[in-house]
């Protein structure tokens, strides 16, 4: 499917900040908590990756329900793989809802960020859900970037971008 001139320059945007957070994605120089516990820094990015692993479970129901919504949706999950990475973290390999139900949802696991809701029967609805959910992220993420150090602070600003970007992708894709 094409897109638009539009959004053409906003989904180059956002590869630009996902460039952006690959970059970033090397250790940080910050304080050291006495007693080996982790830093404020080292919180924020373990939560940064297990964020965005959440996100990609969503993006996984919605594609195994709703195939023909992988030309939209591929690159925007690629780049929150990336965004997985630059925290630090890895892809978790995501729990695939049944094929015979198509409000299946994915099983639950210890993270409540982890667990995909049943994803949509209509496509819309699909989208619509995950705009909500990059956006929600994305808003918490501009909102945590003001208490960190520099380079975790564009970090945050860079993935907090392209997650609004995303979410003005998928609502898009509704219209």
């Amino acid at each position: 499917m094409p897109f638009p001139l539009p959004r053409r320059s906003l989904l180059a945007s956002a590869a630009g900040a996902a460039l952006l957070v690959g970059c970033s994605s090397g250790p940080e120089e910050t304080e050291e908590s006495a007693g080996g516990s982790p830093s404020a820094s080292e919180r924020a990015r373990a939560r940064g990756a297990q964020e965005s692993n959440g996100l990609l479970v969503r993006y996984d129901a919605v594609l195994a329900v709703h195939p023909a919504l992988a030309g939209l949706l591929g690159p925007l999950r690629a780049e929150v793989v990336r965004h997985v990475e630059a925290f630090g973290g890895r892809e978790k390999a995501a729990p695939s809802p049944t094929a015979s139900s198509p409000t299946a949802s994915a099983p639950a696991s210890s993270s409540p960020t982890s667990t995909a809701p049943a994803a949509p029967v209509t496509e819309k609805d699909a989208l619509v859900g995950l705009a909500g959910a990059e956006r929600a992220l994305a808003d918490r993420r501009a909102a945590e970037l003001v208490d960190m150090p520099g380079e975790l602070a564009r970090l945050l600003a860079s993935v907090a971008a392209a997650g609004a970007a995303h979410a003005y992708l998928l609502t898009e894709g509704t219209r």
